[in-house]
């Protein structure tokens, strides 16, 4: 098998060590964190009021920003540290990453916006509407959604449908950050068993990130993020 493919074996999903970030907006306390390991396979809901850092931190470890200092490491590899285009490569390869916004390409298929996703990694599958419509029909949507322009659809059936789009290269690491902000109760409990299901058949490690404490229930585990984060000023001090 070819080695950007091979799934990655390393007991340690993330870990995060001496890790500043300092903010661009002229704020001179950056976000430090001395350290913070994740095993392979958990389930972890990071909570935290609004600005307290939890979409930095998930940033940080999709890659999208780096730290000014320290390393973080993803299944084994110092993924902070490696050049832009063999960070977005691994990314491809080994991480599934849904934001807020889902970033869907509006005008593009469901399917099509899935197969993008498969496009960037290494792996090519052959079989990438078979997956789509497996992924789909246990996230509850029906399958003719494949061929639905992504803006025709709900949110919230964008929302499963950006899930599908980050599982698609079957990762062994999963960051979701707020996707639950747009549906009710009934339909978050509802989505939130499906996803740590999957994740769990899978044996995918899942950060959640997330200020609603209700959706706390669903997972094992829970950090919050001020249990990880200082600011810089604290760091030195």
């Amino acid at each position: 098998m070819n080695s950007d493919t091979t799934r990655i074996v390393e007991k340690t999903a993330i870990h995060v060590e001496n890790v500043l970030h300092q903010y661009r907006n002229g704020d001179d306390n950056g976000m430090f964190i001395a350290e913070w390991r994740v095993d392979r396979g958990q389930q972890i809901f990071l909570h935290g009021e609004s600005g307290s850092g939890k979409t930095t931190l998930l940033n940080l470890l999709a890659g999208v920003l780096t730290p000014d200092k320290g390393e973080i490491q993803i299944l084994g590899k110092p993924f902070s540290t490696l050049k832009a285009h063999t960070r977005d490569k691994f990314r491809a390869d080994h991480i599934g990453v849904v934001f807020q916004q889902f970033n869907l390409i509006p005008y593009l298929s469901v399917l099509k916006n899935i197969q993008l996703a498969n496009h960037f990694s290494s792996t090519h599958l052959n079989n990438v509407e078979d997956l789509a419509t497996d992924y789909l029909q246990k996230l509850n949507l029906p399958p003719n959604i494949l061929f639905q322009p992504a803006n025709a659809i709900s949110i919230g059936q964008q929302q499963r449908v950006a899930i599908a789009r980050a599982l698609i290269n079957q990762p062994e690491l999963l960051l979701v950050d707020e996707p639950t902000s747009a549906l009710d109760v009934a339909a978050k409990d509802a989505f939130m068993a499906i996803l740590t299901e999957i994740c769990q058949e899978a044996g995918t490690t899942l950060v959640f990130v997330s200020h609603d404490m209700h959706l706390k229930q669903f997972f094992p585990t829970s950090v919050e993020i001020t249990e990880l984060v200082s600011t810089k000023e604290n760091q030195l001090c």
